[in-house]
């Protein structure tokens, strides 16, 4: 396939074109040619749009979509179509499906269903056995089998011995541990944040504490295996601090956010919509401010969607009974451009994340891979329903004036647009 784009606003720091408007012709995959203008033929796939911007092609490190035994909330196949037209040319699938992801035999299955797409799937494993936190599931098998890192999806390792025993075997062979931020015991029952807002609407809650005492056990843990571990999602001031703690100590530790704890706060709480509940829960606007501090000076490393479908039966009921999370691929890049810089969002969703899961990276150069996001990050709009592609539409920033739309992806000699 011949492929010429027209006019594009190339953005990579690596490249020599960075900043520059460019035409750019791919043959077969590849790029072969970037000039000021490139004359088109009738052998080549032109693709003109307004306000073209390209990037690297954008890796989303916390994805779910149900398949296999939700299929109900989505499908891979279809999951993975919705990321291409949201610009991501690779997601890392978490555990959070029916049967686990705890055997060689389901990583493999997931890699298998999702070959033809142009958007590449990388599991993310079980660390225990049936997300149960009592027995290491089998992480070596695992990752030779197509594994990149190893998390229970949404819960906590209580067992600190485990905890450590997982820091240390999984050094053998390189391998990624993550750790999520709720310790267990200050907040059962949980499921919003604890503040005089939500003690006012009588909603039981999640407090800063509960994340924080989690993320201190961890690195206490890591000081003293060593080994790497991934913190997703965290959301609060001060999780914030003790992490860039830990980064001077010279721990091996990284970070994510999503775009939701970095936009939205628990006032949203009070209308009592079920697509605010998510996990970790909404926080406060000094919470939400320090997280965007901590993208700015490289505490955290990575934005993930952590865009988890729900089925509308699962949502649609009192606040107290409703499934946490919220879809966030359709939304992602409108939402963040609203309070980041275009540099920013591009190294944390290009080259930080990519190398933190040990996958492979590219340049808009010639001669290097087609690996590409194109967006306008200039459009202004406001995200309906229609805009939802996901079979499910529990979204967050539904009827919410987003800034910047993504046209698609090439990759994998494929060209997906919306």
């Amino acid at each position: 396939m011949k492929i010429l784009i027209k006019s594009a606003k190339i953005i990579d720091k690596n490249s020599n074109f960075h900043n520059q408007i460019n035409d750019i012709l791919i043959e077969n995959g590849k790029i072969v040619r970037i000039e000021s203008q490139i004359n088109s033929n009738k052998n080549y796939k032109e693709i003109t749009l307004e306000n073209l911007h390209i990037s690297k092609g954008w890796f989303d490190s916390s994805v779910s979509f149900g398949e296999p035994g939700y299929e109900e909330r989505e499908n891979i196949n279809h999951g993975l179509e919705v990321a291409a037209k949201s610009g991501f040319t690779a997601v890392a699938l978490n555990p959070n499906t029916n049967p686990l992801i705890d055997n060689k035999s389901a990583v493999e299955f997931l890699i298998h269903k999702s070959t033809n797409s142009a958007t590449s799937l990388f599991p993310i494993a079980n660390l225990t056995q049936q997300a149960e936190g009592k027995e290491l599931a089998e992480l070596y098998d695992m990752q030779n089998s197509g594994a990149i890192a190893f998390g229970d999806y949404n819960k906590s390792i209580s067992n600190a011995n485990l905890m450590k025993i997982a820091l240390l075997y999984a050094q053998n062979f390189d391998a990624l541990v993550l750790g999520f931020p709720q310790d267990k015991s200050t907040s059962t029952l949980g499921f919003v944040n604890e503040s005089a807002n939500t003690t006012k609407l009588g909603l039981k809650s999640l407090p800063n504490l509960s994340e924080e005492l989690q993320i201190s056990r961890d690195l206490f843990l890591l000081e003293y295996t060593g080994g790497k571990l991934h913190i997703p999602t965290i959301t609060t001031k001060k999780s914030v601090q003790l992490i860039k703690e830990a980064k001077k100590k010279g721990l091996d530790v990284t970070c994510s956010v999503t775009p939701h704890h970095l936009i939205l706060t628990d006032e949203v709480i009070k209308t009592f919509d079920t697509n605010f509940k998510v996990l970790p829960p909404l926080r406060s606007n000094n919470d939400t401010k320090a997280l965007i501090k901590g993208i700015k000076d490289g505490t955290i490393d990575m934005i993930a969607s952590d865009h988890n479908p729900i089925a509308i039966e699962n949502k649609d009921v009192e606040f107290e009974n409703g499934f946490f999370g919220t879809i966030g691929l359709e939304s992602f890049f409108g939402t963040i451009n609203k309070v980041l810089d275009l540099d920013q969002i591009i190294a944390c969703l290009t080259d930080k994340p990519r190398k933190r899961f040990k996958l492979t990276t590219t340049k808009i150069e010639n001669g290097e891979i087609a690996d590409l996001t194109l967006f306008n990050p200039s459009k202004p709009y406001i995200f309906e329903k229609k805009d939802i592609l996901s079979k499910s539409k529990n979204s967050a920033f539904l009827n919410k004036e987003l800034n910047g739309v993504v046209y698609g992806i090439i990759a994998k000699n494929q060209i997906i647009l919306k």
